[in-house]
């Protein structure tokens, strides 16, 4: 089959999956909280960059201002579509078409970018994209014509300040960058050029509006992402051994290990691979992975978090796959079969499970494998049988009223269900989010709220929140279902007359990104 070809089809089918089940699924916890960035247009926000919240407004926008899920997430897969060809592009540059449809299929086929970053309204998505975009433009600004090449160094920029207003993971870009131009004798001389330099202040000029916010605000966003990172000095190979496991199941064992070998006997290879794209790829993969294996020596971190950089080895990943199809075409073929229904499966599996539960354990099947913790597609779950049972109760009627829980993921479901029908708060002084941000204390103070408590939560809360309210009564209890069965249980309060401004303000917000940094002693996850 024709390279061009066989990448349009990967581009329509794959698209077209997503879009059924990004249909059929209900946003998750960070989704909902995510969807809350469009609702509140900034020049940045307390836990990511803006790109996110312009990609979900762009797609809402084009939709009608729906309010669907899949509206949220289109501008996400047509993101993906983009990283598709932009990978094809970056190693069929080098490596030829075949090389370039395998890396783009490669990427499809992985768990966490070709089944949630390319579907899911999460940062990962532009970030993804504008990465390998300004890879594209670095790869011919290195080492291309000398034609061109100022303007090629400032597409980069361009590019790479997309990928800071992503997520501040594009930080390690010119890191890897500028760590290859100086130990590479070949393209050291790009150091004494402007096009680097051009490049760093182009990239730092898109990226402004973020620093814009930061200044306004104490630089609180880069404190909370910093202080993720930072833990205690006790060594931890089980951490390290759990974000290795953890890193393999998001990219699935059979693409993650032999990526991790390439880019290992990659740098050992170093003095080999003097022409040729892989010194960049490997420089621009090295940094983010090493960094996030060393920390995840110390506490633990969340998969995703290095993932990033070995999305540059897929275009060596892609040639190897070539070589080996050419050299035995059937088998080569078959194997990727085995991987896209894999990856099918695993869709399919998951959305079964979203409508029946069927592997979540409970009276009538206590031999299966999930419970309220381990079930991923509950985070996706019932929320808007809790919008309507408030409804119901006519706790939205007034307009002047509000909703709040003590857990900002909680608060965004809710405000999501209902639709932005009444505001929803965060009642955490601890961890607020973005919440902290979106309105001010002094604003409710005379107004009627309601307390929504999630799960198990001690009695003692109603009672810790009369402080700040005339009166706390309660309103209803009911359970979200599922399928017939019961998974999450909702307690409504009316909360009358709040007297007091609830400290969930900047300070508070602050705090959080200081308790951040002590939390890895208690060996909580980070979320």
């Amino acid at each position: 089959m024709n390279a061009r070809r066989g990448l349009l089809i990967l581009l329509v089918i794959s698209a077209a999956v997503r879009m059924a089940y990004s249909s059929a699924l209900g946003p998750g916890n960070d989704e909902a909280y995510h969807w809350l960035y469009a609702i509140h247009p900034s020049l940045s926000y307390f836990d990511h960059p803006p790109m996110m919240a312009w990609v979900e407004m762009l797609g809402l926008t084009l939709t009608g201002g729906r309010n669907a899920t899949w509206a949220l997430r289109i501008g996400f897969v047509a993101m993906f579509a983009g990283s598709t060809i932009m990978m094809y592009r970056l190693a069929a540059r080098h490596y030829g078409e075949r090389a370039g449809l395998l890396a783009a299929t490669a990427m499809n086929l992985t768990g966490y970018y070709g089944l949630a970053a390319s579907t899911f309204a999460l940062p990962d998505g532009p970030l993804l994209f504008f990465w390998l975009l300004t890879l594209d433009r670095l790869d011919l600004a290195i080492d291309g014509p000398d034609t061109g090449r100022s303007r090629r160094w400032t597409e980069a920029g361009l590019a790479w300040g997309g990928a800071l207003l992503s997520k501040y993971h594009a930080v390690f870009l010119p890191v890897g960058v500028v760590g290859l131009l100086l130990i590479d004798p070949r393209r050291r001389k790009r150091l004494l050029e402007s096009g680097p330099y051009l490049a760093i202040a182009i990239g730092l000029m898109v990226f402004s509006p973020v620093l814009i916010w930061n200044a306004r605000h104490g630089w609180i966003s880069f404190v909370f992402q910093g202080g993720r990172a930072v833990g205690g000095w006790t060594p931890r190979p089980d951490l390290l051994g759990l974000a290795m496991l953890a890193q393999a199941g998001y990219l699935f064992p059979w693409i993650w290990i032999p990526m991790v070998i390439l880019l290992v006997r990659g740098l050992l290879r170093w003095r080999s691979l003097s022409e040729g794209p892989e010194r960049l790829w490997l420089a621009v993969a090295t940094i983010p992975t090493l960094i996030f294996a060393l920390v995840a020596c110390f506490r633990p971190v969340l998969p995703h978090w290095g993932l990033i950089g070995l999305v540059s080895i897929f275009p060596m990943l892609g040639r190897v796959w070539a070589v080996r199809i050419e050299a035995h075409p059937r088998a080569g073929r078959r194997r990727l079969g085995i991987a896209a229904g894999l990856s099918m499966m695993l869709v399919s599996l998951a959305l079964v499970e979203h409508r029946t539960g069927l592997l979540q354990r409970g009276p009538s099947s206590q031999w299966a494998p999930l419970d309220e913790r381990t079930d991923p597609t509950l985070d996706f779950q019932g929320w808007d049988q809790v919008a309507d049972r408030i409804r119901e109760l006519g706790l939205v009627n007034d307009p002047g009223r509000f909703l709040f829980t003590r857990y900002w993921y909680q608060s965004a479901q809710i405000a999501y269900a209902l639709g932005g029908e009444r505001p929803v708060l965060c009642y955490n002084s601890d961890d607020p989010r973005g919440f902290a941000f979106w309105s001010r204390p002094d604003d409710w103070i005379g107004h009627d709220g309601v307390l929504v408590m999630v799960g198990n939560e001690p009695d003692a809360i109603p009672r810790y929140f009369r402080r700040w309210f005339a009166t706390v009564e309660f309103a209803s209890e009911f359970w979200v279902e599922r399928h017939g069965k019961p998974v999450r249980r909702i307690r409504l309060y009316q909360c009358r007359g709040q007297r007091l401004a609830y400290p969930f303000d900047i300070d508070r917000a602050r705090h959080l990104s200081q308790r951040s940094q002590t939390a890895s002693k208690g060996n909580r996850a980070i979320r």
